[in-house]
């Protein structure tokens, strides 16, 4: 009896078993993977309603004071105000104007815009700059942004904290002056001076670059720390100070491990600060961007840092200006859409986002809510977008 003969009397039956069988007689001698399914482009009234659901529920969840997670400092504020502000509303709009107003309030006369006795002055300070530019169409917030720019440059680990450029902490940014820098902190003062204009002829942003460019795992003449030619991969890990960390992990030689978050986090630092997209530091970014493209997961991380994984890849593909990314596999991704799809399929059913993974405030429906409006302004094409 033929092979094909016996799997026609078991196919009615034994489905499974007849698949077995016909592997086993050499009848299927291999299995194609299926190709990616495509993802539905979610149009942008579909978005705008994600959007105002998400606004409405902030709206929802401010204090009487204008504040979000007070309990947390003044950061999550300032991000829930940028995030309204990208999404459409004005400084006019009552939740916008009682976020700002209660940041105002936390103004101090170096110029910092932080919760007083802070231990994460610089952190809440360039999220502020960030928040109030935003506002600033009239002018209005001129002078606060020019003191708490000089707060922040100030923040920055450089000759005035006695460090030389070979120093490996020399033009990161902590969460504060005596805090050790790191990628996240030192990409927030970038974005922060990014917004106000500052670009790579600015001393603080180049000196930021060097820090950004000594986190990346790739041994050139921007980084010669002996972390570099360790994993080599392009990837970026936390910091390289105080002997260096990677949230995760070491490989077993010792080197820092890329992730996902960290390497859009550096690969936009980058962008903003200047860098070419024919640098090498640019090129192996990207080629590890094409690698571990996914929005399944943080690479390197799982569930750990989700949104805030989403929120600097969204901005960092913006800032390269590509539509698609080509995967390791050779297929084509519109990320903006696929973005979108993934955000609309995981609101929730009062307006929210959270991450059940509750990793660094993600268990925090304000955070990841403004997270994801930030992230849904950039998924919008250039002819949608508000600005």
């Amino acid at each position: 009896m033929t092979p094909q003969l016996l799997f026609k009397r078991v196919i009615s039956r034994h489905k499974s078993d007849a698949i077995v069988l016909l592997l086993c007689c050499g009848v299927v001698t291999r299995t194609q993977a299926a190709p990616p399914t495509a993802t539905t482009v979610p149009s942008a009234a579909a978005i705008s309603e994600a959007i105002n659901r998400g606004a409405d529920f902030l709206k929802q969840a401010q204090a009487e004071d204008g504040s979000f997670s007070a309990a947390s400092g003044t950061g999550v504020t300032s991000i829930v105000a940028s995030s309204l502000l990208r999404a459409g509303r004005t400084v006019n709009d009552p939740v916008v104007a009682r976020a700002l107003k209660y940041l105002e309030s936390f103004r101090h006369d170096d110029g910092g815009i932080y919760l007083k006795g802070s231990n994460h002055k610089n952190y809440e300070t360039c999220l502020a700059i960030i928040a109030f530019q935003e506002a600033n169409r009239d002018h209005r917030y001129d002078k606060l942004l020019a003191n708490a720019e000089k707060f922040a440059k100030k923040e920055q680990w450089d000759e005035d904290e006695g460090k030389s450029v070979d120093d490996a902490n020399y033009g990161g940014a902590g969460y504060g002056s005596q805090s050790r820098p790191d990628l996240s902190n030192t990409s927030f003062l970038i974005e922060a001076l990014h917004a106000v204009g500052r670009g790579p002829d600015d001393p603080a942003m180049q000196k930021a670059l060097t820090f950004v460019s000594r986190c990346q795992n790739l041994e050139s003449p921007y980084n010669t720390t002996p972390l570099a030619a360790k994993v080599n991969d392009g990837g970026f890990y936390y910091t390289v100070a105080a002997g260096g960390q990677s949230m995760a992990g070491q490989t077993p030689e010792g080197g820092l491990r890329s992730y996902g978050s960290m390497t859009y986090a550096g690969f936009k630092s980058m962008i903003y600060a200047g860098v070419k997209r024919d640098d090498p530091r640019i090129k192996a970014a990207y080629d590890w961007i094409q690698k571990h493209y996914t929005l399944d997961e943080n690479p390197g991380m799982g569930p750990q840092g989700l949104y805030y994984y989403y929120h600097t890849f969204a901005k960092a593909l913006a800032a390269i200006g590509d539509e698609k990314i080509v995967d390791a596999q050779g297929n084509s991704h519109d990320w903006r859409a696929e973005l979108a799809a993934k955000y609309l399929a995981a609101q929730n059913a009062d307006g929210s986002w959270v991450n059940k993974t509750p990793r660094w405030l993600e268990g925090d429906p304000n955070l990841v809510t403004a997270y994801a409006l930030l992230c849904l302004s950039y998924c919008k094409t250039a002819d949608q977008q508000t600005h």
